[in-house]
């Protein structure tokens, strides 16, 4: 099971989404149709079969918009759903209820459609031992939960942030001028607790990598048989990682070359929302 997001992750881009939202002068068309007095019952459905995260998120929205809002709980982060199945409950003030409607959907459909991508590659690569995680290509504020995503849909994730691991990529290598003096330069000044992984191109650079005794090697961008080569190389004596191009039609294919990780930016730049609605009534 997916260890929950703090609320005080969220809450405080709910609330941004919301007066983003409301704008100057609120839900001017609601307010004047609706009763301030009236009252409904609605349910948020999957208008599409997936795997569902951000429940929390989406009813802190209603909540946020009124307290008095009551919020129930139809599933769970992280489980499979059909078309048509309810997902939240939801009772309180009408005004309320259809003015908080479209950020409680938009976090729900973004979060939902990366779940559903990255349960779409785990069950590809199911079987081989692969971890298929995320990587930093993610929406500006919203890192946090969209990784909590691909954690909801069986993946796992890569580093969050520039602060917690070392990652030697080709710019950094292009920089000092070769692979050996760019992990020299980072195991000087990396704590004992932070882990050197470096970005290879080639099979020489790998061999290059090895000899350095980092951590774990990314091989980007190349070709199968090149994947199955550096597995060979390796020898199990560090992390590997594929990524560049690894699409959902070819990540079973990389997966089975025994490379340890596949990192997918897909999924969380390109993943489709799941589409999801708002039924009153």
């Amino acid at each position: 099971m997916t260890a929950a997001l703090h609320r005080l992750v969220y809450e405080p881009l709910v609330r941004r989404a919301l007066e983003e939202d409301l704008g100057r002068a609120g839900d001017i068309t609601t307010d004047s149709v609706v009763d301030a007095v009236h009252r409904t019952a609605a349910r948020v459905v999957a208008r599409s079969a997936g795997t569902i995260a951000g429940l929390p998120i989406a009813a802190a929205a209603f909540a946020t918009m009124d307290g008095t809002v009551e919020v129930t709980a139809l599933a769970a982060d992280g489980s499979a759903v059909a078309a048509g199945e309810g997902l939240l409950a939801v009772y309180g003030p009408t005004r309320a209820v259809l003015s908080a409607e479209r950020v409680a959907l938009n976090f729900l459909g973004r979060l939902g459609g990366i779940a559903t991508a990255t349960r779409t590659i785990v069950d590809a690569v199911a079987g081989t031992g692969v971890a298929v995680t995320c990587t930093r290509k993610t929406t500006p504020g919203w890192r946090a939960l969209e990784k909590y995503a691909v954690r909801c849909g069986g993946g796992a994730n890569h580093r969050f942030g520039l602060d917690d691991a070392v990652l030697i990529k080709d710019n950094h290598i292009a920089v000092v001028g070769g692979v050996t003096e760019a992990i020299e330069r980072a195991k000087s000044r990396a704590g004992h607790l932070v882990k050197v992984e470096v970005e290879v191109d080639t099979l020489e650079q790998m061999e290059e990598a090895l000899a350095c005794g980092v951590d774990a090697v990314l091989l980007d961008n190349m070709t199968t048989d090149d994947l199955r080569r550096a597995v060979a190389m390796a020898g199990g004596r560090v992390v590997l990682e594929a990524s560049g191009g690894i699409t959902p039609d070819r990540a079973a294919e990389v997966a089975a070359t025994g490379v340890d990780v596949v990192s997918l930016g897909w999924l969380t730049h390109s993943a489709p929302a799941l589409d999801v609605g708002l039924d009153v009534g």
